[in-house]
């Protein structure tokens, strides 16, 4: 079973930050046409090693990861499982041993083969509590490895249902054992190399990264030849790139933007219900330790109206920490808006319209579609029924660094990225109190959560986690909003297959025609 120290130990590990001109890195003038593409990202790239620190299990990052990168195993845009590079992966009988068959043909961006024992290294360096590595205390459950030709075997050290679910989730990238031994972690951050479909080629911090084809790629050449992600966090900046055609392909912008947009002549859109949601996280720090507090933010929230009039219907209203397709979604589980009784519970503690609970409540603004509009009518919401919320803005990175030290605000907006659908990596890693990626640090959680880190019937597992999330709706630990559904505007020179994971891949992309 996870224990306190295990989690907590590996949850703040810093990440590299890297300088603008670093070695290796050539600055450019930022263009694209012919066989260029840009793209205009929501997020900013603090680290090149996708491995290590907060920004490893920052989901809206994978998609420049992914580019870069190759994972243990990979998934198509609907989220199917599919050889990455390994093309063979199970467990024995027994689950005593898994094996491993690695893809021959792969070549890291310095022209070397892939082997064996870059892929060993890499799982050892992610299992090594030394590393920085978040998601170490799954790494580390397998060990012993051999290697006979292209076939790994390991022992397990202690049984992980979601092992193989993480070789194509966080942190489980391959990285080069020999350049990376050769150059260190500084070298590598300065002149990263990977094995999948585009090479680092220039990188400026807080500006754009300029990625070049890797011709030799297993899985075939990118149709387009270069990459230029612009770093863009401000929404309405993102609009002004696909509008003046500074970007060609640009994504989570205003829905009546996406609408607006999407018919102008040149441009085109898609939306596609992704594996992110909405949520609030609830601290347990004064007044959260109120049950009836809790309860009341959550039972004062019109979810739907939200939906409807912020994200233009474009939303799936959900209560747990799952979407319908998540493998633990439960729709019995249910919380009403119910204004009126949120302001009897709070009358109970003592709180009213004239006499309100205070806190502050952090968010994002510009990230995600309407995430600070959200949270101002939220605070509406609360208002009227007894509950005064100082809001607080803060980038992305920030909440990561607040959340890993368990020092988010009594509430904090977020947006959770579950592209495997397992419910440990929603409900389990959000809300077990020894998890980095947790605040709310309540027993009962952790005695309901603990067992199931383990649990080898898979029947059982994902009951015990239905129980956990209909526990979690009673007591208010935690407020789920909503399923994303993401908008992408694109040039029509363009074709794009969006990714049910929210990760926009420029390797998904190709010239229209």
């Amino acid at each position: 079973m996870l224990t306190r120290r295990d989690l907590m130990k590996h949850g703040a590990a810093g990440a590299a930050i890297l300088t603008a001109g670093a070695a290796g890195l050539r600055p450019i003038s930022v263009s694209a046409q012919g066989d260029e593409l840009t793209v205009a990202y929501n997020v900013n790239l603090p680290s090149f090693d996708p491995t290590v620190g907060p920004s490893a299990v920052n989901p809206t990052i994978q998609g420049i990861y992914q580019s870069v990168f190759d994972q243990y195993i990979g998934q198509k845009p609907d989220l199917e499982f599919q050889p990455g590079l390994l093309t063979e992966w199970g467990w024995t009988d027994d689950k005593s041993q898994i094996k491993m068959t690695v893809r021959e043909g792969a070549t890291w961006h310095d022209g070397s083969p892939v082997t064996p024992e870059d892929v060993v290294w890499s799982l050892e360096r992610a299992g090594n509590p030394d590393t920085g590595n978040p998601i170490q205390f799954v790494w580390s459950k397998i060990g012993n490895f051999q290697i006979d030709g292209n076939v790994i075997t390991a022992d397990v050290k202690e049984f992980e249902p979601t092992l193989f679910k993480w070789m194509a989730f966080l942190t489980g990238y391959v990285l080069p054992k020999a350049y990376y031994e050769k150059v260190g972690a500084e070298g590598f951050e300065k002149a990263p190399i990977g094995s999948g479909p585009y090479k680092v080629d220039s990188f400026e911090r807080n500006a754009f990264l300029k990625l070049s084809a890797h011709e030799g790629y297993w899985g075939g050449a990118p149709a387009f030849k270069s990459v230029i992600i612009k770093f863009v966090p401000d929404s309405s900046s993102r609009v002004a790139e696909i509008e003046s055609g500074k970007s060609q392909v640009v994504f989570d912008i205003p829905y009546e933007e996406y609408d607006r947009l999407r018919e102008k002549p040149g441009l085109k859109g898609v939306t596609t219900p992704i594996s992110d949601i909405a949520m609030i996280f609830i601290n347990d720090v004064e007044p959260m330790t109120d049950k009836n507090v809790r309860l009341a933010a959550a039972y004062s929230i019109d979810k739907q109206l939200l939906i409807d009039r912020l994200l233009k219907g474009y939303g799936v209203k959900i209560d747990t920490l799952q979407t319908p397709e998540y493998a633990a979604f439960d729709p019995s589980t249910v919380v009403p808006y119910d204004p009126e009784k949120a302001v009897e519970l709070l009358k109970a503690s003592g709180y009213s319209t004239d006499n309100p609970v205070k806190f502050k409540i952090q968010t994002t603004r510009g990230f995600k579609p309407k995430d600070y509009e959200m949270i101002q009518a939220i605070v509406g919401m609360w208002r009227k029924v007894g509950i005064e919320a100082e809001i607080e803005v803060y980038e992305i990175a920030k909440h990561y660094e607040l959340r890993a030290a368990d020092t988010l605000a009594p509430a904090a907006f977020y947006n959770w990225g579950n592209s495997i659908g397992d419910p440990a990596t929603s409900t389990g890693f959000a809300m077990f109190g020894p998890s980095p990626h947790s605040v709310w640090d309540g027993q009962e959680m952790m005695d309901m959560i603990g067992p199931l880190w383990g649990e080898p019937d898979e029947e059982t597992r994902i009951a015990g986690y239905r129980a956990v999330d209909k526990k979690i709706a009673e007591e208010g630990l935690a407020i789920p909003l909503l399923q994303y559904v993401q908008p992408i505007v694109f040039a029509d020179t363009v074709e794009v297959t969006p990714s049910v994971s929210g990760a926009v891949l420029p390797y998904l992309m190709k010239p229209a025609g």
